[in-house]
């Protein structure tokens, strides 16, 4: 059946994914009979010419002409987008097509009004993407290449600056903060050619017992501060992430022994990753791990304690995507982040995170990028 897509490459992914073409503004995507089509506006028309992976391109406007010439109204109520779509669909011999689940509910039912049956496919769209090929496994090491520069720039940072008497991080005289710091991750991303579509996190001590707040506000010395880094490639599209737990100054045997353990988990999940496994026995088995170690699951102080982050989550043209940790079996070529994370209200948080591909018997590291525990005083 005909497949058709209407979004934002630069927001939605399975349209990125189809066409390779990475646009501002909504254009439609059309697979019929193993032909792709993309309807775009006379200000990206050239350009979709010459970088859109796809059979034909199609200007928006000359539909919208031949639309006036021929006095087509369709349905009364429709944009002026999904009378577009209608008159190619019918063009075509087109009465009935797939969409994806955020597919607009105003173009479907705007197709359904010409006549159209429109049927939605759950996600995945294209179950395809989860299985990487060789040229997205290169643009996959270029992300990752931008977040390990990234995490060597929060490092240098972090080595280079001085502890005042209130155990304050000074740095370029003036206090370090989560904003600073993430000012010079994110600075690094763009100079090595990468986006930032979310916010990097950079949250040290209590604010690093909620997974994924951002951090304000000043560094200490001798608390844990976790650093995660997720940027986006400027040309491809594709995510790298990456996390890393630091203590600026000297690590307690407490806080060591909780960054240890995290890491021992993190290892354990990369040891059982291979075809045929299913996601959900490793959470179970890590979880158990945690408990045994000290570390269990469990709601304290009305705040959630222990394991309560996920294991990880598939890398690609999201920086969360499928496959998860779920009741479904690993296959090869799967990249996946292993991000293990354990949270203790009133110590603070460890996340380890790297990104792995799956082989036929294994997995292999994408990231290589040393794990220090401390930054020491000179």
């Amino acid at each position: 059946m005909p497949r058709v897509l209407f979004a934002s490459s630069e927001q939605n992914a399975d349209i990125l994914y189809a066409s390779k073409f990475l646009a501002p503004d909504p254009f439609f995507y059309i697979l019929h009979l193993g032909r792709k089509y993309l309807i775009v506006g006379d200000l990206e028309i050239d350009r979709a010419r010459k970088e859109a992976r796809v059979d034909c391109v199609v200007s928006s406007s000359e539909l919208a002409l031949e639309l006036k010439r021929r006095k087509r109204t369709f349905c009364s109520s429709s944009s002026e987008e999904a009378k577009i779509l209608i008159l190619f669909l019918k063009r075509h011999g087109i009465s009935q097509v797939e969409v994806p689940a955020a597919f607009p509910l105003f173009m479907a039912e705007s197709l359904r009004g010409a006549c159209i049956s429109v049927q939605w496919i759950p996600d995945p769209f294209w179950p395809q993407r989860e299985r990487k090929s060789p040229r997205e496994i290169r643009c996959l090491r270029l992300s990752l290449g931008i977040a390990q520069a990234a995490m060597e720039r929060a490092f240098e940072v972090l080595r280079n600056t001085r502890i005042n008497k209130h155990k304050v991080l000074y740095w370029g005289g003036a206090p370090l903060t989560s904003e600073r710091l993430r000012a010079e991750i994110e600075t690094c991303i763009v100079r090595a050619g990468g986006t930032i579509p979310h916010s990097s996190i950079v949250a040290g001590g209590y604010q690093a017992t909620e997974p994924h707040a951002t951090g304000s506000g000043p560094l200490f010395a001798n608390q844990l501060t976790i650093i995660d880094i997720f940027p986006r490639h400027a040309t491809s599209g594709y995510f790298g992430d990456l996390t890393r737990t630091v203590v600026r100054g000297h690590a307690s045997n407490v806080q060591r022994h909780l960054w240890k353990v995290c890491l021992q988990g993190q290892r354990r999940i990369l040891s059982q990753i291979r075809p045929g496994v299913l996601g959900s026995s490793i959470l179970h088995s890590i979880r158990a791990f945690f408990a045994k170690n000290g570390y269990p699951t469990k709601m304290q102080g009305g705040k959630w304690s222990g394991f309560f982050h996920g294991a990880g989550h598939g890398l690609g043209l999201e920086v969360h995507e499928h496959p998860r940790f779920t009741g479904d079996q690993f296959l090869p070529n799967q990249v996946l982040t292993v991000e293990p994370g354990i949270y203790i209200p009133g110590l603070g948080g460890v996340r380890h995170e790297d990104v792995i591909q799956i082989t036929h018997r294994g997995n292999r590291p994408l990231t290589r990028l040393p794990r220090p525990k401390s930054f020491y005083s000179r």
